[in-house]
């Protein structure tokens, strides 16, 4: 039944048509609880609330089918935007964001002018922009994005899914960009050829990239809810000496609250994940995708404080 469950959110979420209405029709299917708002100055008032409770955010403009030059400069423009409210107001947030909206499928060219546009205001407004990964067939094209542009600039990070079988490999080949990673267990429907389909493998080779890269000296963000993983982490910082100022957690608005706070009371840096936008149907319904095991688990979210 959850493998049921999960393909049809994944179903839902690659529908344009639902996309669509979902822009007309505002906010439903527990959106209000995942999406923060729908424009970055509704945003910023949440984002200092987190900030007053002291947590840190990432901020993500959503943007879903992307399929022409315009949309893609348009949304390289809110990124913009949401870089300057940050600095305007002293916000502590770093942006994230999906290369499939700055243009990915559309051309090299214009993904990577969009991207040092964005990076450039970043590193005037000392603001981190993380590079979410997507689904695998576009893998290696931001991989490649992400190592050029680490050579240019300092304020960038990427994301890598624990699920691949490859993503050792891909850990130890970004170990000489001194890269900061976002290491999460992955949301994408994928082929059994290129990813683990049990929870119990995935979540094995999540435990051992979190070491890799962390015993590589390499900032870490953790973005996880699930407790064994986090006891893994605990055990890791231990054994091993790791110091706080090198890794982070970070968990998705909406999701698992008393565990949020529970991290900050114990000292932890607590990042919050905070989307935007009227783009919000895909990135709703893949929150209710994320692996079998998961749905249940976000469902029930919905309902807990």
């Amino acid at each position: 039944m959850e493998q049921i469950m999960r393909n049809f959110f994944l179903f839902l979420s690659n529908n344009k048509t639902l996309t669509k209405a979902a822009k007309k029709y505002g906010f439903r299917f527990g959106a209000s609880r995942f999406v923060a708002g729908v424009n970055i100055n509704e945003t910023a008032k949440k984002i200092k609330a987190l900030n007053h409770q002291g947590f840190v955010v990432t901020v993500d403009h959503l943007g879903e089918f992307i399929d022409s030059e315009t949309e893609a400069k348009q949304s390289a423009q809110e990124c913009i935007k949401a870089i300057k409210v940050i600095a305007e107001e002293q916000l502590q947030s770093e942006l994230s964001l999906k290369l499939t909206s700055l243009g990915l499928d559309i051309s090299d060219e214009l993904v990577m002018e969009n991207m040092r546009d964005i990076l450039q205001a970043g590193k005037a407004h000392d603001v981190t922009v993380t590079i979410d990964m997507e689904d695998y067939a576009r893998l290696d094209k931001t991989l490649h994005i992400f190592k050029t542009l680490k050579q240019e600039y300092d304020n960038i990070g990427t994301v890598l899914q624990a699920y691949l079988y490859r993503v050792e490999e891909d850990v130890s080949a970004l170990n000489d960009y001194n890269p900061y990673l976002r290491l999460v267990k992955g949301a994408y429907k994928e082929s059994a050829t290129v990813a683990f389909p049990d929870k119990a493998d995935v979540d094995q080779n999540y435990k051992k990239i979190i070491k890799q890269n962390l015993l590589y000296g390499n900032y870490t963000a953790i973005a996880t809810h699930d407790d064994e993983i986090i006891a893994y982490t605990k055990e890791l910082e231990q054994a091993h000496d790791i110091p706080r100022e090198q890794f982070e957690f970070q968990m998705l608005y909406g999701i698992r609250l008393e565990l949020q706070e529970r991290l900050l009371n114990e000292g932890y840096k607590v990042r919050i994940y905070l989307p935007y936008g009227e783009d919000w149907f895909g990135y709703n319904m893949r929150r209710l995708a994320e692996r079998p095991a998961n749905v249940a688990f976000v469902l029930k979210g919905i309902l807990k404080k």
